[in-house]
């Protein structure tokens, strides 16, 4: 099996998910005969999270590509960036690693695609909300993507910020979070709802929402075992 490394700390409550899902998927795979030679490079989350707000991005490129290379020389053939908001630079990491990351949004598209929707929403920090990183895929395949209002992309941002980046998990947000997919399935007509926080499967899931979710984490982290086979 190739060993895995991944870029964590954006957050540290999905880098949590993916350690312990990664270890548990394949030991379950291999019928507890394996499981995964595995490296993280944890980031400065604040020092990240800055990097993105204030829209340095070359700056955010050089500080992954720093970690994605670390990585590389301690042996792992399979990489990946933890977080959907850090994909905001996911080609200038290729560029100046020449390593090919497995992509959250390539990911995402490809599962989308294979259920079927033509329709979903889209819920994540402000940045994924509002621009096109993880859009683009599923525009060019044809997929309608739709993210809720202004006001409503405030109250998700914030409590992902505030709340769901720490551990933080409420009854409230859970209400508020499906009031706003419902608003939008009546609005839109959206079949599905992508989970493209990477810590929004924290708080919703197909048990507890409205819509099916597509979640980003698992969806992920699936193709980074099969990568790793």
């Amino acid at each position: 099996m190739k060993k895995i490394g991944l870029v964590g700390g954006t957050g540290p409550e999905s880098t949590i998910m993916y350690y312990k899902e990664l270890n548990s998927k394949i030991d379950e795979a291999t019928e507890c005969k394996e499981m995964p030679e595995l490296s993280i490079e944890s980031v400065n989350f604040r020092k990240a999270w800055g990097l993105v707000e204030t829209k340095r991005n070359e700056e955010l490129a050089d500080y992954l590509s720093e970690k994605v290379n670390n990585l590389a020389k301690s042996g792992a053939e399979i990489i990946a960036l933890t977080a959907a908001t850090m994909h905001i630079v996911y080609e200038e990491v290729k560029s100046k690693t020449n390593i090919s990351l497995v992509s959250i949004p390539k990911a995402v598209c490809n599962e989308v695609i294979r259920k079927g929707y033509k329709k979903v929403g889209l819920l994540g920090t402000i940045f994924t909300m509002e621009q096109d990183f993880m859009k683009k895929d599923l525009i060019q395949a044809g997929i309608d993507v739709i993210v809720p209002n202004k006001a409503d992309r405030e109250i998700i941002a914030k409590r992902i910020y505030e709340e769901l980046e720490v551990g933080i998990v409420k009854e409230s947000t859970l209400r508020e979070f499906n009031e706003i997919i419902n608003k939008m399935k009546k609005m839109y007509e959206i079949e599905a709802v992508i989970l493209g926080c990477t810590e929004l499967p924290l708080i919703l899931n197909n048990e507890n929402c409205v819509l099916p979710c597509l979640d980003s984490v698992a969806i992920h982290i699936n193709e980074l075992i099969e990568l790793a086979q």
